[in-house]
Protein backbone atom coordinates (compact mmCIF):
# COMPACT_ATOMS: atom_id res chain seq x y z
CA UNK A 1 0.00 0.00 0.00
CA UNK A 2 1.13 3.27 -0.77
CA UNK A 3 0.02 6.86 0.51
CA UNK A 4 -0.57 7.96 -3.20
CA UNK A 5 -2.55 5.41 -3.47
CA UNK A 6 -5.14 6.59 -0.47
CA UNK A 7 -4.74 9.78 -2.18
CA UNK A 8 -6.10 8.77 -5.71
CA UNK A 9 -8.90 6.60 -3.58
CA UNK A 10 -10.23 9.54 -1.61
CA UNK A 11 -9.67 12.54 -4.58
CA UNK A 12 -11.69 10.44 -6.91
CA UNK A 13 -14.22 10.37 -4.12
CA UNK A 14 -14.38 14.15 -3.87
CA UNK A 15 -14.18 14.84 -7.61
CA UNK A 16 -18.04 13.23 -8.03
CA UNK A 17 -16.15 10.02 -9.19
CA UNK A 18 -14.69 11.65 -11.70
CA UNK A 19 -11.02 9.96 -12.16
CA UNK A 20 -10.28 12.62 -14.70
CA UNK A 21 -10.86 16.00 -12.76
CA UNK A 22 -9.35 14.20 -9.75
CA UNK A 23 -6.30 13.04 -11.82
CA UNK A 24 -5.74 16.87 -12.93
CA UNK A 25 -5.95 18.24 -9.05
CA UNK A 26 -3.41 15.51 -8.36
CA UNK A 27 -1.46 16.57 -12.16
CA UNK A 28 -1.00 13.35 -12.69
CA UNK A 29 -2.81 11.39 -15.66
CA UNK A 30 -5.91 9.41 -15.63
CA UNK A 31 -4.64 6.08 -16.91
CA UNK A 32 -1.93 6.31 -13.90
CA UNK A 33 -5.00 7.14 -10.99
CA UNK A 34 -6.57 4.02 -12.11
CA UNK A 35 -3.86 1.88 -12.41
CA UNK A 36 -3.08 2.79 -8.47
CA UNK A 37 -6.95 2.55 -7.47
CA UNK A 38 -6.95 -0.91 -9.53
CA UNK A 39 -3.67 -2.31 -7.98
CA UNK A 40 -4.98 -1.65 -4.26
CA UNK A 41 -7.96 -3.07 -4.78
CA UNK A 42 -6.12 -6.00 -5.57
CA UNK A 43 -3.54 -5.84 -3.06
CA UNK A 44 -6.39 -5.79 -0.40
CA UNK A 45 -8.86 -7.84 -2.24
CA UNK A 46 -11.76 -5.53 -1.91
CA UNK A 47 -13.29 -3.36 -4.31
CA UNK A 48 -13.53 0.01 -3.32
CA UNK A 49 -15.17 1.33 -6.39
CA UNK A 50 -18.73 0.04 -7.85
CA UNK A 51 -18.05 0.22 -12.02
CA UNK A 52 -20.41 0.20 -14.73
CA UNK A 53 -17.95 -0.92 -17.47
CA UNK A 54 -15.02 1.72 -17.15
CA UNK A 55 -17.56 4.16 -15.30
CA UNK A 56 -17.25 4.35 -11.71
CA UNK A 57 -20.48 4.66 -10.28
CA UNK A 58 -20.04 5.31 -6.79
CA UNK A 59 -18.00 3.84 -3.24
CA UNK A 60 -18.84 0.02 -2.41
CA UNK A 61 -20.36 -0.60 1.00
CA UNK A 62 -16.38 -1.76 1.57
CA UNK A 63 -15.27 1.16 0.25
CA UNK A 64 -16.94 3.31 2.00
CA UNK A 65 -15.88 2.49 5.36
CA UNK A 66 -11.76 2.21 3.75
CA UNK A 67 -11.94 5.70 2.56
CA UNK A 68 -12.73 7.31 6.18
CA UNK A 69 -9.29 5.45 7.23
CA UNK A 70 -7.64 6.41 3.88
CA UNK A 71 -8.61 9.65 4.84
CA UNK A 72 -7.40 9.56 8.53
CA UNK A 73 -4.11 8.41 7.47
CA UNK A 74 -3.55 11.37 5.07
CA UNK A 75 -4.58 13.64 7.71
CA UNK A 76 -2.35 12.27 9.83
CA UNK A 77 0.16 12.22 7.71
CA UNK A 78 0.23 16.18 6.89
CA UNK A 79 -0.28 16.55 10.94
CA UNK A 80 3.38 14.95 10.70
CA UNK A 81 4.90 17.25 8.13
CA UNK A 82 2.86 20.16 10.26
CA UNK A 83 4.40 19.27 13.39
CA UNK A 84 7.84 19.16 11.46
CA UNK A 85 8.06 22.19 9.62
CA UNK A 86 6.51 24.28 12.84
CA UNK A 87 9.67 22.99 14.55
CA UNK A 88 12.61 23.23 12.16
CA UNK A 89 10.86 26.68 10.15
CA UNK A 90 8.29 28.13 13.20
CA UNK A 91 8.27 31.20 10.87
CA UNK A 92 7.60 29.98 7.24
CA UNK A 93 5.17 27.97 5.08
CA UNK A 94 1.80 28.17 3.18
CA UNK A 95 -0.91 29.83 4.36
CA UNK A 96 -4.20 29.15 2.45
CA UNK A 97 -7.84 31.15 2.94
CA UNK A 98 -10.98 30.87 1.64
CA UNK A 99 -13.57 33.57 2.30
CA UNK A 100 -15.72 36.16 0.48
CA UNK A 101 -15.46 38.74 -1.12
CA UNK A 102 -16.76 40.97 1.58
CA UNK A 103 -14.29 39.97 3.92
CA UNK A 104 -11.28 40.01 1.55
CA UNK A 105 -12.20 43.42 0.64
CA UNK A 106 -13.41 44.74 3.51
CA UNK A 107 -12.51 42.88 6.80
CA UNK A 108 -9.07 41.18 5.88
CA UNK A 109 -6.71 44.20 4.68
CA UNK A 110 -5.33 45.17 7.85
CA UNK A 111 -5.21 41.63 9.84
CA UNK A 112 -3.43 40.62 6.67
CA UNK A 113 -0.58 43.35 7.10
CA UNK A 114 -0.32 43.12 10.51
CA UNK A 115 0.53 39.25 9.73
CA UNK A 116 2.87 39.50 6.84
CA UNK A 117 4.38 41.84 9.10
CA UNK A 118 4.96 39.44 11.53
CA UNK A 119 5.48 36.64 9.13
CA UNK A 120 6.93 37.86 5.87
CA UNK A 121 8.26 34.45 5.08
CA UNK A 122 4.91 33.09 4.93
CA UNK A 123 3.22 32.74 1.60
CA UNK A 124 -0.26 33.69 2.02
CA UNK A 125 -2.92 32.54 -0.37
CA UNK A 126 -6.84 34.16 -0.53
CA UNK A 127 -9.49 32.03 -2.39
CA UNK A 128 -12.64 33.96 -2.58
CA UNK A 129 -16.04 32.44 -3.53
CA UNK A 130 -19.37 31.57 -2.36
CA UNK A 131 -20.03 30.36 1.25
CA UNK A 132 -20.49 27.18 -0.86
CA UNK A 133 -17.21 27.28 -2.72
CA UNK A 134 -14.85 28.33 0.81
CA UNK A 135 -16.70 24.91 2.78
CA UNK A 136 -15.88 22.87 -0.07
CA UNK A 137 -12.05 23.92 -0.50
CA UNK A 138 -12.16 24.02 3.64
CA UNK A 139 -13.16 20.43 3.92
CA UNK A 140 -11.21 18.67 1.29
CA UNK A 141 -8.40 20.62 2.29
CA UNK A 142 -7.39 22.98 -0.19
CA UNK A 143 -7.69 25.72 2.35
CA UNK A 144 -6.37 25.90 5.39
CA UNK A 145 -9.27 28.63 7.02
CA UNK A 146 -12.84 29.35 5.88
CA UNK A 147 -13.82 32.57 6.57
CA UNK A 148 -17.98 32.50 5.44
CA UNK A 149 -21.49 33.61 7.45
CA UNK A 150 -23.39 30.36 6.08
CA UNK A 151 -23.37 27.11 4.52
CA UNK A 152 -20.17 26.38 6.99
CA UNK A 153 -22.65 24.60 8.75
CA UNK A 154 -23.19 21.87 6.13
CA UNK A 155 -19.86 20.26 6.26
CA UNK A 156 -19.60 17.71 9.15
CA UNK A 157 -16.04 17.78 8.70
CA UNK A 158 -15.48 21.61 9.82
CA UNK A 159 -15.16 22.63 13.29
CA UNK A 160 -16.88 26.18 13.33
CA UNK A 161 -15.73 28.67 15.55
CA UNK A 162 -17.74 32.40 15.65
CA UNK A 163 -15.72 35.62 14.61
CA UNK A 164 -17.48 38.53 14.57
CA UNK A 165 -21.70 39.70 14.93
CA UNK A 166 -22.49 41.93 12.15
CA UNK A 167 -25.45 43.71 10.45
CA UNK A 168 -26.99 45.52 7.31
CA UNK A 169 -27.73 48.62 6.39
CA UNK A 170 -29.50 50.45 3.47
CA UNK A 171 -27.49 52.22 0.82
CA UNK A 172 -29.13 55.41 -0.96
CA UNK A 173 -27.16 58.02 -3.29
CA UNK A 174 -27.16 61.24 -1.13
CA UNK A 175 -30.14 63.33 -1.28
CA UNK A 176 -32.93 60.58 -1.73
CA UNK A 177 -36.38 60.81 0.40
CA UNK A 178 -35.34 57.75 2.59
CA UNK A 179 -32.13 59.51 4.22
CA UNK A 180 -34.75 62.49 5.19
CA UNK A 181 -36.85 59.58 7.09
CA UNK A 182 -36.56 59.92 11.17
CA UNK A 183 -36.87 55.74 11.60
CA UNK A 184 -36.29 53.75 8.55
CA UNK A 185 -38.94 50.82 8.33
CA UNK A 186 -39.31 47.50 6.24
CA UNK A 187 -42.93 48.91 4.71
CA UNK A 188 -40.67 52.45 3.51
CA UNK A 189 -37.92 49.97 1.95
CA UNK A 190 -40.67 47.78 0.28
CA UNK A 191 -41.98 51.29 -1.76
CA UNK A 192 -38.70 51.36 -3.50
CA UNK A 193 -36.37 49.22 -6.29
CA UNK A 194 -34.13 46.73 -4.44
CA UNK A 195 -30.55 45.73 -5.20
CA UNK A 196 -29.17 43.37 -2.79
CA UNK A 197 -26.96 40.26 -2.42
CA UNK A 198 -27.90 36.96 -4.14
CA UNK A 199 -29.00 33.29 -2.44
CA UNK A 200 -25.99 32.20 -0.47
CA UNK A 201 -24.24 35.19 0.08
CA UNK A 202 -24.17 37.24 3.09
CA UNK A 203 -27.12 35.15 4.55
CA UNK A 204 -29.74 36.38 1.95
CA UNK A 205 -31.73 34.72 3.41
CA UNK A 206 -32.13 36.79 6.54
CA UNK A 207 -33.39 39.51 4.46
CA UNK A 208 -36.28 37.62 2.65
CA UNK A 209 -37.05 36.69 6.23
CA UNK A 210 -37.32 39.78 8.27
CA UNK A 211 -39.58 41.00 4.44
CA UNK A 212 -41.90 38.10 5.02
CA UNK A 213 -42.78 38.07 8.13
CA UNK A 214 -44.16 40.76 8.11
CA UNK A 215 -46.27 40.11 5.01
CA UNK A 216 -43.73 42.64 3.07
CA UNK A 217 -43.17 42.05 -0.85
CA UNK A 218 -39.23 42.54 -1.76
CA UNK A 219 -38.97 44.57 -5.33
CA UNK A 220 -35.52 43.15 -6.25
CA UNK A 221 -34.72 44.80 -9.45
CA UNK A 222 -30.61 43.02 -9.19
CA UNK A 223 -28.41 41.08 -7.76
CA UNK A 224 -24.96 40.68 -7.26
CA UNK A 225 -22.09 38.68 -5.23
CA UNK A 226 -20.18 41.73 -4.70
CA UNK A 227 -21.35 44.81 -2.48
CA UNK A 228 -19.22 46.91 -4.86
CA UNK A 229 -21.12 45.85 -8.31
CA UNK A 230 -24.64 46.62 -5.66
CA UNK A 231 -22.92 50.07 -4.90
CA UNK A 232 -22.31 50.69 -8.74
CA UNK A 233 -26.25 50.41 -9.75
CA UNK A 234 -26.80 52.60 -6.60
CA UNK A 235 -24.97 55.17 -7.87
CA UNK A 236 -26.76 54.20 -11.63
CA UNK A 237 -30.18 54.78 -10.52
CA UNK A 238 -31.44 51.73 -10.34
CA UNK A 239 -32.35 51.06 -6.96
CA UNK A 240 -31.70 51.31 -3.13
CA UNK A 241 -29.45 48.49 -1.97
CA UNK A 242 -29.26 46.20 1.36
CA UNK A 243 -25.79 44.59 1.82
CA UNK A 244 -23.46 44.37 4.93
CA UNK A 245 -22.56 47.03 6.82
CA UNK A 246 -18.88 46.98 6.52
CA UNK A 247 -19.24 47.22 3.22
CA UNK A 248 -19.45 51.13 3.35
CA UNK A 249 -16.37 52.86 3.28
CA UNK A 250 -16.69 56.80 4.50
CA UNK A 251 -13.69 57.86 1.90
CA UNK A 252 -14.74 56.02 -1.23
CA UNK A 253 -18.63 55.76 -0.69
CA UNK A 254 -19.10 59.97 0.23
CA UNK A 255 -21.45 60.19 -2.98
CA UNK A 256 -23.81 57.63 -0.87
CA UNK A 257 -25.81 57.99 2.22
CA UNK A 258 -25.26 54.89 4.56
CA UNK A 259 -28.77 53.80 6.71
CA UNK A 260 -28.34 51.80 9.94
CA UNK A 261 -31.02 49.45 9.32
CA UNK A 262 -29.73 46.76 12.70
CA UNK A 263 -33.10 46.65 14.26
CA UNK A 264 -34.84 45.25 11.34
CA UNK A 265 -32.66 42.38 10.56
CA UNK A 266 -31.08 39.69 12.50
CA UNK A 267 -27.87 40.35 13.09
CA UNK A 268 -25.60 37.24 11.26
CA UNK A 269 -22.35 35.78 12.87
CA UNK A 270 -19.51 35.27 10.49
CA UNK A 271 -17.26 31.89 11.47
CA UNK A 272 -14.19 30.25 10.59
CA UNK A 273 -13.95 27.10 9.68
CA UNK A 274 -11.28 24.53 10.10
CA UNK A 275 -11.16 20.66 9.22
CA UNK A 276 -11.41 18.29 11.98
CA UNK A 277 -8.16 16.51 12.61
CA UNK A 278 -5.91 19.17 11.86
CA UNK A 279 -2.91 20.25 13.82
CA UNK A 280 -2.47 23.89 13.33
CA UNK A 281 0.66 25.83 12.59
CA UNK A 282 1.87 28.12 14.78
CA UNK A 283 0.96 31.25 12.44
CA UNK A 284 -2.45 30.20 12.23
CA UNK A 285 -3.23 30.34 15.38
CA UNK A 286 -1.67 33.91 15.45
CA UNK A 287 -3.96 34.69 12.33
CA UNK A 288 -6.93 33.80 14.51
CA UNK A 289 -6.19 35.75 17.21
CA UNK A 290 -5.79 38.87 14.91
CA UNK A 291 -9.21 38.13 13.06
CA UNK A 292 -11.13 37.81 16.45
CA UNK A 293 -9.15 38.44 19.20
CA UNK A 294 -11.39 36.04 21.30
CA UNK A 295 -10.43 33.16 19.89
CA UNK A 296 -6.60 32.74 21.36
CA UNK A 297 -5.04 29.53 20.93
CA UNK A 298 -6.52 28.16 23.99
CA UNK A 299 -10.42 28.79 23.15
CA UNK A 300 -9.31 27.04 19.57
CA UNK A 301 -7.56 24.24 21.33
CA UNK A 302 -10.75 23.63 23.49
CA UNK A 303 -12.72 23.57 20.04
CA UNK A 304 -10.22 20.89 18.13
CA UNK A 305 -10.62 18.58 21.34
CA UNK A 306 -14.44 18.36 21.22
CA UNK A 307 -14.40 17.79 17.84
CA UNK A 308 -16.05 14.57 17.79
CA UNK A 309 -18.89 15.71 20.18
CA UNK A 310 -21.50 17.86 18.20
CA UNK A 311 -23.01 18.59 21.64
CA UNK A 312 -20.20 19.88 23.31
CA UNK A 313 -19.41 21.82 19.79
CA UNK A 314 -22.47 23.61 19.46
CA UNK A 315 -22.30 24.14 23.30
CA UNK A 316 -18.89 25.72 22.88
CA UNK A 317 -20.38 27.47 19.84
CA UNK A 318 -23.67 28.90 21.85
CA UNK A 319 -20.22 30.74 24.20
CA UNK A 320 -18.32 31.90 21.88
CA UNK A 321 -21.14 34.10 19.83
CA UNK A 322 -21.27 35.53 22.94
CA UNK A 323 -17.86 36.89 23.13
CA UNK A 324 -18.08 38.07 19.09
CA UNK A 325 -17.71 41.42 18.97
CA UNK A 326 -20.47 43.46 16.54
CA UNK A 327 -19.01 44.84 13.64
Amino acid sequence: MKLRQFQYVVEVANSGMNVTAAADKLFTSQPGVSSQIKRLEEELGVTIFARSGKHIDGLTPEGQRLIVKFQRVLDEVANIRHLADDFSHPDSGTFSIATTHTQARYVLPPIISEFRRRYPKVQLQINQGTPEQIAELTDSGEADLGIATEALELFDNLILLPCYRWNRCVMVPKGHPLAREKQLTLESISEHPIITYTFGVADRSVINRAFSDNNLEMNVVLTAADAEVIKAYIRNGLGIGICARMAYDPEQDQDLAVLDAGDLFDFSVTSLAIRKNTILRQYVYDFIALFADHLQKNVVDEALQAQHNSSLQDKLFKEYVKEAKMR
